[in-house]
This record gives C-alpha cells, structure tokens and sequence, in this order.
C-alpha cells in the first residue's frame, strides 16, 4: 500500500468516546476524522421522538459517570449541554401495597427505613460512608492507565500507584473495599441490612447490565461502579441531560468539530487496514478506502477484534481470550409515552413531580431478583421482571406534551439466546406487554396511561447500537474483565496487539456508562505514542 495517510488518526464509531477520544486528539493538534455506521452520532447515547410529541433518551438514559474533566476539557457548556439535578432519590413499590421512599436527605430517607427497620435505618449512614470511600479509590484510578499484567518498569510503577491509594484507607476500609471487589452483592448487602426492600433497592445497583444471580460473586463491584460518578459536584448524584441523552453527544460532536475533526455518517467499516502488521486506516461496506496513521476504534471489542481485523493478524492467546469475552446483560429497555404520571400504591404523601423525579425500582427483594435471572438463565425472561424507571420529563418540560410525560423503563433479566428456536423479533411485544403490566400492578393506572411505546429487546440493542449481546457495556464488568484484564491480559493500556490500532469504548478501562473516560485515556495513550514516533 503507496498511498499516504489523509488523517492522523481515523475513529471507528461517533458514539460519545468515539467523539471525546476524536476531541481530545484534534485539541492536540492531530488531523482526525471519524466514521459512524448510523445516520446520528451518539451511538447509545441518542435522543429521538419515538411517539408523535414525545421525545427521550433511547438506550442510556441517566448521567452521573460522564467525569467533570471530560465536560471541562471540551467545553461542553459551551455547545449546549445542560445537566439537571434529579431532587427525587429513590423511590420502590413494594408487595401488599407499601412504598419505600429513599429521599437524597439522609435524615428523611432514614425516618422512612425505620418504619420497616429501627436497626437498618441507624445502618444506613455507615453504609453509604463506606461506599463513599472506598469509591474514592476508584475515582482516583478512573483516569489513570491501567498497568499491563507482565509489562514494564512504567507498568510496575503504576501498579504501585494504584496500591498506595488503597494503603490510604484504614484497615476496616481495605478490609470492605475487598469485599466490594469480591462478595456478591446479596452477601454484601445482607451483611448491612434486613429489610427486604431496602436490599431489593441497593441490590439492583449490583446487577445492573450484569445478568447474575446477585449472589453471583464479584457483583458487589457493580455497585460501586455506580457509585463514583458526580452530577453538577456532587458525588454519587444522578440527572438528566436536557433533551434527553443525545445532547451529551451532540454537544461533544459540535466540540469536536469546532476543532476540525470530520465526522462521517452512515459509513459502517468493513475492514480495519493492515500495512506491514499495522494498522493504516479501513475500508467501508461502499468500498472506498480511507487511510490513517493510527486507528481507534469505539466498538465492541468482540466486535473489533473477531469482524474487523483478520485473524492471522493476532496472537492466538488473544484471540482465545476474544472469543471468550463475555458480552451478556440481560437487559431490556423500553421508552413510553404517558397521559399521566403513574400512581404508585402506598406513595408517600409530598410533591408528586419530586417524589416521581428520581428512580423508581421495582426490585422488591433480593429473592425476587434471584427469580428473574432463574426465569432468564435457561434462555427465556423473568416472568416478574426487575424493572428502573425514570420519568425525565418531570424535570424537563422539551420532552413531551404539556401534562403528559415519557418515562424510560430498564428491565432484567432477558436472556440475549432464546431457547426453542425462538428469536426476539417474535416475542418482544408479548414480552413488553408482561414488562408494562408488571408495573400496571404496583401502579394500577399505568397501563391506560400508557399512549405510546419504543421497544428495544436484546437483539434490538445488538443489532441497532452494536451492543453484541445486548451488553451495555461493551463486556461484563466482572473481575477477570476489569482493570489490568480489560480487554486482556497485556493489553489494558488502550494498545492493541497490532501497532498503530487503539480501543477508546467501553470494552476498556474503567468500562461502561457514559463517562467519557475510555476515550479520554485512549486519547492521550496515542499523543503519547505519536509523541515518542511509535505510529507510522
């Protein structure tokens, strides 16, 4: 191959570390240009109007994990993007017609426990306490490389780096920070607490796009996955965009623009280029051909590394450990729209709009949750699916009619492979029926509020988003697939076995949500190499 490179660097994927990774390189003064399979960026970060009037966020809809560097570093102020705060906490329907409310304010959420609990409720500060800390050592590795298992002096000197923040925790916060790296969340959770519901609450955090049991081990760490990001300063906080997710996106595409990065869509890639064993640009499902000194790619690493990249091209270590990356979350999402907000038996009394701002679980207990992934795990779904809730519209009026509202519905567990040669083309719309009156009964007007309905099933998600397995985060966050093993063994520092190609998705460290952070660290892991002529 004689042509030169048009591009420094070409990003495979305009969703929103595919465009802070373009952003960051074209800050740095590298001519880039990315291409995206869809007619929108964003990937599954989107908004669109999915019944006439209604518009929501379509798969990811909720922000706390987008790190304030990444929204500084790119002035995404600047180019639209508003977060609002949720004043609603949490707020879970329970059997026989009670409601547990979780208010942000800790004296009110713990006057809510101790109705169902005095012993939990005097829990309940030092339970949030130790997450609190033993989150900081997560937040302090967030936007650090990861050091590679066999590599280096740097390597080694990063591992040590990483050991001195945990050594700054006393030994009760080594001792639970272990544990959140190694029990199931059900363990973890029932060694704080009794009140069923108040674990049904916590223990969904545990198995959010993560189909296990909750007394699978290692689940705790999903809970504090969730548990480090921040919205407008405060730590652990959730919100909203305005507009819905795709305002993150297009507030980092316009960003990323503004500063000469091309961005191409409807321009699937069929091929990543290979020169002399490197990569040097790719070639699309129309057949052109674009060249680059270096290629990042924003998918999938299953999707990357087994569809894109011919297989002789790779270490036959890695590609074993491709072929066995697991990519299963058991997730299922529906949008709808409502005529009226839902009315939850027992509800607390209060502002409706506050109480119905935050997130709604109904995730009863940790038994009801151990159910759903027994229905699911045979290759079916949860006869009594685990269903979030969150009804963004409360606090953001450009989302639906006056009066009305759209309410985003996250459910598990739903198995990505049917058994019995069934496919989910032919059982979803019985399979949101179940999902909407699941909720019809805790809520008794919501199925006849219900005037509109977007369904994504796990092959939607894999299909439409290239979430192979419907995995929302590119890979299941469990701890053979984390850290220095995200994607594998020797290659966690965005590198990929193939000089000149990156991983700046979810598949890589610290993984999914919408952080920002993957691509923010690939970003300067190629500047670093193009620094020190290590791309051709």
């Amino acid at each position: 191959m004689s042509q030169q490179p048009i591009y420094d660097v070409l990003v495979i994927g305009a969703g929103h570390n595919g465009l802070v990774c373009a952003g960051y390189l074209a800050r740095a003064g590298y001519r880039v240009k990315v291409v995206e399979r869809r007619g929108v960026v964003g990937g599954a970060a989107v908004s669109e109007e999915f019944h006439p009037g209604f518009r929501n966020s379509v798969c990811s809809y909720v922000v706390s994990l987008l790190h304030p560097k990444v929204i500084a570093d790119l002035g995404l102020h600047d180019y639209g993007l508003e977060i609002l705060d949720r004043p609603g906490g949490s707020l879970a329907p329970l059997p026989g017609g009670q409601c547990l409310s979780l208010p942000r304010d800790d004296a009110r959420a713990m006057a809510e426990i101790a109705r169902y609990s005095p012993r939990d409720a005097r829990s309940y500060e030092a339970f949030h306490g130790v997450l609190e800390r033993t989150a900081r050592v997560l937040r302090g590795l967030v936007l650090e490389t990861p050091p590679n298992i066999g590599g280096g002096w740097g390597d080694l000197w990063r591992a040590l780096t990483a050991g001195n923040r945990l050594r700054k925790l006393d030994a009760s916060d080594q001792a639970a920070f272990a544990h959140l790296m190694t029990k199931s969340v059900g363990d973890y959770l029932d060694s704080w607490f009794e009140f069923d519901g108040l674990k049904g609450v916590y223990g969904f955090e545990g198995i959010v796009g993560n189909m296990v049991s909750p007394y699978a081990p290692g689940s705790a760490y999903v809970l504090l996955h969730h548990y480090f990001g921040e919205v407008n300063g405060r730590v652990g906080a959730w919100g909203h965009a305005r507009g819905g997710m795709g305002a993150i996106t297009r507030a980092m595409a316009r960003s990323a623009e503004a500063c000469g990065v091309e961005i191409e869509l409807e321009a699937p890639v069929e091929e990543v280029l290979l020169d002399d064993g490197r990569a040097a640009g790719v070639r699309l499902a129309d057949g052109r051909t674009i060249r680059a000194r270096a290629v990042a790619a924003n998918v999938n690493p299953k999707l990357l590394y087994l569809r894109l990249i011919d297989a002789a091209a790779l270490p036959a270590e890695f590609l074993r450990t491709m072929r066995a990356w697991r990519c299963r979350s058991g997730t299922f999402r529906m949008n709808v729209a409502l005529s009226e907000l839902p009315r939850f038996d027992g509800m607390p009394g209060g502002d409706v709009h506050e109480l119905m701002s935050g997130t709604i679980d109904i995730c009863p207990s940790l038994a009801y949750m151990e159910r759903a992934y027994d229905d699911a795990k045979a290759g079916g779904w949860a006869r009594e699916p685990i269903i979030s809730m969150c009804i963004p519209s409360t606090i953001d009026d450009t989302l639906a009619p006056r009066g009305a509202h759209v309410a985003s519905l996250f459910c598990q567990h739903f198995h990505p492979e049917l058994s019995g040669g069934r496919t989910w083309d032919d059982v979803k719309e019985e399979v949101a029926d179940l999902i909407i009156g699941t909720v019809d009964r805790y809520a008794p007007n919501f199925k006849r509020a219900v005037v509109g309905r977007q369904v994504l099933s796990p092959l939607d998600l894999e299909r439409d988003f290239g979430l192979i397995g419907g995995d929302i985060f590119h890979g299941a966050l469990h701890l053979d697939q984390i850290y220095s093993l995200r994607p594998a063994a020797g290659y966690a520092d965005y590198r990929a076995p193939i000089g000149g190609l990156y991983l700046c998705g979810s598949g890589a460290h610290p993984g999914g949500g919408v952080s920002g952070v993957p691509g923010h660290n690939a970003a300067r892991e190629i500047a670093r190499d193009f620094r020190r002529r290590r791309v051709g």
